[in-house]
């Protein structure tokens, strides 16, 4: 009999908290997710190339998990509140019926423990899988045709999971039950009260309103022209605006519901009822409105800012160069490329690289270590006389403050390099340079190519010198660390001039046709990595970087930016809608007695429900809305801190994603709004036939 009592209240509580079980099941999926990562296929590809980066990762895994089990634990402890009010009373009928209090406590312990159980029945097997499909798709899309695909199930994942879920759920619930087991009958069966607030004078919220509104502006103003990024003060002023800017937005919004209060027409049924609802429900809730609108912006800022990381390294420019080779013992430093062939041949190894290119980089040298030995006034000057425009005020502050201490480059290696990929080389005179920018770079480089069309003059070290465009970008190096913002192409006499023969030579290798046939570049590379390691080149001072191990450093960034920005929107989405919808079921709960007294003055169910629905629709799409309008700024700003200076001419084709996600958001809220009503319509439907009341 009492376990028949306890499977039938956890199934009714199922049916009639769908929105909540439905929470439980995403929060178990995004537990798992993210505590697999370490087991999914590009982690265990990342571990060969950048052990030190995934491991530091992994290590950080643990504070997100942390993180998210107190996240979780206040929408537990919330929900499961608004669960045990609503059978308040029915608690009460049991404790009247002759049930003691601690066998109440264990009924409610075990319904919770039955639905903990299914939820992680229904929610582990969906991560399981889930896990794969993120892995296999993971791996297509980076192109890892040379790992092979394997199921794993890590246990630890998979305790750690169960154990987090159970431990905050119990925890909630132990909390909230005993508060409940412990009071009286008659408070639990008492009528609750609807919690009526002090109005303030209209033009208070009036006040509100346009102090958001300001607040906002300007916090935008500040995301958008990148001022949050310029130190922690300026980030701090521009989150507490925001912050303050939604609440104060929120407070005040009573003031534009009472106008459409007054705008409606007065033969719609309910319509002055409900958007007296709204207005009620604006005002009570608030804050809680306003921060899960602020979650949700955090939801899909964090889409956004995954979405524009995995953007940069998709655009990172063309493959050309598979190795580069460095040695810091040779000496003189001319002497290296013959010494590398000749090791390469006599380890059977030459044939693998069609081209090895020499790459002689330095700086200027000079007599008293001046880092000012560069000037090129011409050039600044027609940059200040250009129109204002964001890209010529990035160039003046940002670009162009690390010209005067410019690397230098050598003018025949780096034909060397433009003839092996098939592109005609730079003719230079004497007093003559090309200005070569990495691609990391080259956004802005139309303006610059504009001027140097002109061929402007400048000075090194006191000599003069004509720049010559187009600005120049062939990646020097495999190793995309090295990036240079301002370099000068010269001769090859000028160069060993100005660097006084003082300068870094890197080796760079292009595989041959016979070390690619019938295999992927990536398998090939992998192949011989093996090779060069085997014949021991850190012994003898040589040290490689390959295209692999370039791309493993780029996969692992878009690995860690798509996977936590992602796992975090769905925990940031998943709190903010499910507080939404159970605040606003609790107050509907709290105003009952006002859809009784419809329903004796004639309202029908359909009416009733209809009213209901817009309420909803209300409730849940003004912090979604503001929400959507505050991402557009927020992604924006998010690209101009974390995208670099290439990627940034790609804002336009990432926001129009963002747009997407935005659109994505819409179909999840649609979701949830379905949801909430349904629960609300079943409520309503327990009301259409009053009972007496004693």
């Amino acid at each position: 009999m009492f376990s028949n009592l306890i499977l039938r209240n956890s199934r009714r509580n199922r049916k009639e908290n769908g929105l909540f079980f439905g929470s439980l099941v995403i929060s178990i999926v995004a537990f798992y997710i993210l505590l697999s990562l370490s087991g999914q296929d590009v982690m265990g590809f990342l571990m060969k190339m950048e052990s030190d980066a995934v491991n530091r990762l992994l290590t950080r895994i643990p504070v997100f998990y942390g993180m998210t089990l107190v996240i979780l634990f206040f929408l537990m402890y919330f929900a499961c509140k608004y669960q045990l009010e609503r059978r308040r009373k029915e608690f009460g009928v049991y404790l009247m019926m002759g049930m003691r209090r601690s066998k109440l406590f264990t009924m409610l312990l075990a319904e919770d423990l039955l639905i903990s159980v299914l939820a992680l029945i229904i929610g582990l097997p969906i991560a399981v899988l889930l896990s794969e499909i993120i892995s296999l798709v993971t791996a297509k899309v980076v192109g890892m045709g040379i790992v092979g695909h394997r199921f794993t199930l890590p246990l630890s994942a998979v305790g750690y999971t169960v154990a987090g879920f159970l431990a905050i759920k119990f925890v909630a619930f132990l909390i909230l039950s005993g508060k409940i087991s412990s009071r009286e009958i008659g408070s639990l069966l008492a009528n609750t009260s609807e919690n009526e607030k002090k109005q303030k004078p209209a033009a208070v919220y009036a006040i509100c309103i346009l102090c958001g509104i300001v607040m906002l502006a300007v916090a935008y103003t500040m995301a958008i022209q990148g001022m949050v990024w310029y130190d922690l003060r300026a980030m701090l002023a521009t989150l507490l605006l925001g912050l303050w800017g939604t609440i104060l937005l929120f407070y005040g919004m009573r003031v534009l519901i009472a106008l459409l209060v007054k705008a409606g027409k007065e033969n719609r049924k309910l319509h002055v009822f409900t958007l007296r609802q709204i207005q009620e429900n604006v005002i009570h809730q608030s804050t809680s409105m306003a921060i899960s609108s602020l979650l949700i912006l955090a939801a899909l800022c964090c889409f956004g800012a995954g979405i524009g990381i995995a953007g940069t390294n998709r655009q990172s420019g063309d493959h050309v160069l598979d190795y580069t080779f460095q040695d810091y013992r040779t000496e003189p430093r001319r002497e290296f490329l013959p010494y590398l062939q000749a090791v390469l041949e006599e380890n059977g190894l030459d044939a693998q690289f069609s081209h090895l290119l020499e790459m002689r980089i330095g700086h200027v040298r000079t007599l008293d270590d001046s880092y000012d030995v560069f000037q090129m006034d011409p050039v600044m000057e027609s940059l200040r006389n250009l129109p204002q425009s964001e890209d010529r005020d990035m160039l003046l502050l940002y670009d162009m403050s690390y010209a005067s201490y410019p690397y230098l480059i050598s003018l025949s290696d780096y034909n060397r390099l433009l003839e092996a990929v098939g592109k005609s080389p730079l003719t230079l005179t004497a007093n003559e340079a090309a200005v070569y920018r990495d691609s990391d770079f080259t956004t802005r480089t139309a303006l610059l190519n504009g001027i140097l069309e002109e061929h402007p003059k400048a000075t090194l070290r006191g000599d003069e010198l004509y720049l010559r465009g187009e600005i120049q970008s062939m990646n020097l190096v495999t190793d995309r660390s090295i990036t240079l913002s301002f370099a000068l192409i010269l001769p090859d006499e000028q160069f060993l001039h100005y660097t006084q023969g003082d300068y870094s030579v890197y080796i760079n290798g292009i595989l041959s046709s016979e070390a690619t046939e019938g295999r992927s570049l990536l398998t090939a590379i992998s192949a011989l990595n093996e090779q060069l390691d085997a014949i021991g080149l850190k012994d003898i001072g040589i040290e490689y970087e390959s295209y692999l191990q370039n791309m493993g450093r780029q996969l692992f960034y878009m690995v860690a930016a798509s996977y936590i920005t992602i796992y975090l929107a769905i925990i940031f989405l998943v709190v903010a809608n499910t507080v939404m919808g159970v605040q606003f079921l609790m107050n509907q709960q709290k105003t009952g007695r006002r859809y009784l007294t419809l329903v004796r003055l004639g309202a029908t169910y359909e009416t009733i429900c209809n009213s209901a629905g817009k309420q909803i629709v209300w409730f849940m799409g003004l912090p979604v809305f503001v929400a959507a309008v505050s991402s557009h700024f927020g992604v924006k700003a998010l690209y101009t801190g974390i995208l670099s200076s290439q990627a940034q001419g790609t804002q336009g084709e990432m926001l129009m994603v963002s747009a997407a996600m935005i659109f994505l958001l819409c179909v999840v809220e649609y979701i949830y709004v379905t949801v909430i009503k349904r629960s609300s319509d079943r409520y309503l439907l327990t009301l259409m036939q009053p009972q007496r009341e004693e």
